[in-house]
């Protein structure tokens, strides 16, 4: 059984490691910086978003076009994290 500190460190590599430079810099510096503070459950919901293909992420996290229901509260924390930071 993996403990809540491995998951984090797995769950922050798989968010670095997607494939496309932007996405490595949109979930990688989330996970960076907010992984830590989920709840088991959002947790679920963020390995759930990232198993998703990026160009598909991409879309759903750029508005181009809707992400599915399962994904949106993953998606909206992520754009909460995004507006809060600044550039």
């Amino acid at each position: 059984m993996e403990n809540h500190e491995t998951r984090i460190k797995r769950l922050r590599m798989r968010s670095w490691r997607r494939g496309t430079k932007e996405m490595d810099l949109i979930l990688g510096n989330f996970a960076n910086d907010v992984l830590a503070e989920l709840d088991p459950g959002a947790l679920d919901a963020h390995e759930s978003l990232i198993a998703e293909g990026d160009n598909q992420l991409y879309d759903w996290i750029s508005g181009r076009t809707p992400a599915p229901s399962e994904h949106i509260p993953a998606i909206e924390r992520v754009l909460a994290y995004l507006s809060a930071r600044s550039f």
